[in-house]
């Protein structure tokens, strides 16, 4: 049998099990081995429960068993609800068994120490000859509220069981898997299934994220990770998900080094590069939450499967000061708070002329007077303001109880034409005036803020689902050279890449520097081209603007002995003579090798903006030209590329092109190439391409030139 379909069948047998034994199944309901029985017996499940325990007749009522060997049958799944000391015999018990997953509870592996590394190390290659699957160890496990189905210890169950529903969970933390399902319940939502990860000693996230996707019933997933061991899996799991419209919304630890030292000792994850990790989530079209706040808002929001056609925003309201506010933060958000049509403005005017009917659309206080003005006003926003999202202002006037029903039953009536519309509230009123109004489709927020932000998310994830990009595949690997490589040869490999590079030659020199200088056209620019100068300006490597066929060939010979000089041991390939070229604006694209996600393209603009003030951005290798499109349009200094003070648009289509050109190569070589500089790269204007000025490339069998 296929190794991946036997992976998929494990992980199956563990999250929708129709038998589970429990070992380590305890008398105790609160202790761990206690809680998984006494949840799964109380919610219904209706598959076998098998407890183990060699002390005990029964457990809990149920009859026990001394060990999983003497099962009368071979059940899904088993819990492994024991110390770390005993687990890899437990383990070894399960694989003798044939049963084909199981979860692991305790903690006291890798996040402990070296001893506690080998021990899960050990574990894992047993599960992993026997073809058992194993989650954890040191998680909480799983819950599956469709099936009753709740194999974890998590005292969230205490209060009352999960309702199923359309949001999936998946977290490395335990715990904070178990606040969001706790939230998630008090927002009035279900969860399809939910699964913490731990250790990753087998499953991991996002094997986890992937399985939780490919559900039919979950529409949105929440996430939580403190590092990402397998990129590529991560990222198909991402793809499946934009390509089934179902939103995930992230939340990541480690954003700064603190973080990052934190999720290490925790669960001893490689957080990697939080830049790139933000990276990703773009380009796969999910999104990264800063708070669990943000997270189970935008979740709240996405759980309905409906996302608007666009970016349109309109709001109603009968406070003016309210209004502005959900303006501003509705334009924070991205949103375009569009006015209504002229005509439009002019009948509202004409029903009520002290009304403000802009957009935001402000009916006043009349309108509660007169719920007939606030449907007109909400009709006509819908009819003809055409927006494709809609928010009204309610304050606390829904907490009324004579006033609640009367207003939803006027916007109602506005909205009876457009009963698909995103529409959503701010609002304060007892949890069951706010699920009337949830009934009849209303997104409802006590903070404009969140409201604005959860808009601007589903508009986010609109415009990812309805992207069309094909997937670019990495071409054949080039023959690259061993050991390290001089610029020369860094840009004579990148030009099969379809990199441009300015004139230049390579001299041996003064006078072959100045002929050939003579040939390019002055001014023109000195370099000395070795494999082992990395730094040329450090030794005098580098002459600039020379002017004239004297200047040159002096200026080559001084630096062949002034470096020979510095470097005696360097072996010197001669001096590469360029024009000096002028114009356009300049650039910095660079390769590295992340180690979660393989090569990783940076783009952003040279000089002062990526020295000091770090605007760049990055891109997963290998991606399509309309990809690059995104990417550039993300740096703050986008407007230079537009142009700026009479400059001229810059070729951004041509710098897209080389964007994607980078990643294919990047991706094709993954394997040899270490990372990749070209520096600076000159963007001329619109319809002269891209030029590249420098170039270096590090081998991971060499040192960069």
């Amino acid at each position: 049998m296929d190794r991946m379909i036997m992976e998929r069948q494990g992980l199956q047998s563990l999250i929708s099990p129709r038998s589970v034994a429990v070992i380590g199944a305890s008398d105790d309901v609160k202790r761990i081995g206690g809680r998984p029985l006494r949840y799964m017996r109380e919610a219904g499940f209706a598959g076998t429960i098998y407890p183990v325990n060699p002390k005990r007749e029964t457990v809990q009522g149920l009859k026990a068993y001394a060990s999983v060997l003497d099962l009368p049958e071979v059940p899904d799944t088993a819990i492994l609800a024991v110390p770390a000391a005993v687990t890899l015999a437990a383990v070894k018990d399960c694989v003798e068994k044939g049963i084909p997953s199981a979860i692991v509870f305790s903690a006291g592996f890798s996040e402990a120490g070296a001893e506690g590394e080998a021990l899960q190390a050990e574990i894992a290659a047993v599960a992993r000859a026997g073809g058992m699957r194993l989650l954890g160890p040191n998680c909480l496990g799983v819950m599956n509220p469709a099936l009753g189905y709740y194999g974890t210890f998590s005292v969230v169950l205490d209060g009352a069981f999960l309702a199923p529903g359309p949001v999936g969970i998946v977290s490395q933390s335990g715990a904070y898997g178990s606040h969001i399902a706790h939230l998630v319940r008090e927002r009035g939502l279900g969860i399809s299934q939910w699964i913490t990860t731990g250790n990753e000693m087998d499953i991991s996230l996002a094997e986890a994220l992937d399985h939780v996707v490919a559900q039919p019933e979950t529409r949105v997933v929440m996430a939580y990770a403190e590092g990402i061991g397998n990129g590529d899996r991560f990222r198909a799991a991402l793809e499946r998900a934009r390509a089934a419209n179902k939103a995930v919304v992230f939340m990541k630890t480690g954003r700064t080094e603190v973080g990052a030292r934190a999720a290490a000792s925790h669960t001893a994850s490689l957080a990697g590069s939080d830049d790139v990790f933000d990276a990703v989530l773009r380009q796969y079209g999910a999104y990264r939450a800063m708070t669990t706040a943000e997270q189970i808002d935008i979740a709240y929001a996405a759980a309905g499967g409906v996302f608007p056609k666009g970016n349109k925003a309109g709001i109603f309201t009968m406070s003016g000061g309210f209004g502005i506010q959900l303006a501003d933060d509705f334009t924070a958000a991205g949103l375009d708070v569009a006015p209504m049509p002229d005509t439009a403005q002019a009948e509202l005017k004409a029903l009520l002329p002290y009304a403000s009917p802009v957009n935001p659309v402000d009916a006043t206080a009349q309108a509660v007077s007169d719920m007939s003005i606030l449907t007109a006003f909400v009709q006509s926003m819908m009819d003809k303001g055409s927006y494709d999202m809609f928010s009204a202002i309610l304050g606390t006037g829904p907490a009324s109880d004579s006033f609640s029903k009367p207003l939803r039953k006027a916007l109602m009536a506005g909205l009876a034409r457009h009963d698909r519309s995103i529409r959503g509230l701010t609002m304060s009123a007892p949890r069951n005036v706010v699920a009337d109004y949830e009934a009849d489709g209303f997104l409802v927020y006590e903070d404009g803020g969140a409201l604005a932000k959860s808009f601007g998310a589903l508009a986010a994830f609109a415009d990812a689902f309805d992207r069309n990009d094909p997937q670019p595949k990495p071409g054949t690997a080039t023959e690259l050279p061993r050991g390290r490589m001089s610029e020369a040869t860094a840009k004579s490999v990148l030009r099969t890449a379809g990199v441009r590079f300015v004139e230049e030659a390579l001299v041996r020199n003064g006078s072959e520097a100045a002929q050939e200088a003579k040939r390019i056209g002055f001014p023109v620019v000195l370099k000395i081209c070795s494999p082992d100068i990395a730094h040329k300006t450090e030794i005098g490597g580098v002459v600039l603007n020379l002017a004239d066929a004297v200047s040159v060939q002096r200026a080559t010979d001084e630096m062949l002995e002034r470096v020979r000089k510095a470097a005696p041991d360097a072996e010197l390939e001669g001096v590469l003579v360029s024009a000096m070229l002028a114009g356009g604006v300049e650039t910095i694209v660079g390769v590295h090798d992340d180690p979660s996600f393989g090569p990783v393209v940076m783009f952003g603009l040279g000089g002062v903006f990526v020295e000091v003030l770090k605007d760049v951005t990055f891109r997963v290798a290998p991606f399509g030209v309309a990809e690059a499109h995104r990417m550039i349009r993300e740096i703050k200094g986008y407007a230079l590329l537009e142009g700026v003070r009479g400059a001229p648009p810059a070729d951004v289509d041509a710098l897209a092109q080389l964007l994607s050109q980078v990643s294919m190569f990047a991706a094709a070589n993954r394997t040899r190439i270490a990372g990749i500089d070209l520096n600076p790269v000159r963007v001329m204007p619109r319809g002269q391409g891209v030029i590249a000025l420098d170039a270096l490339i590090e081998l991971k069998d060499g040192e960069p030139s």
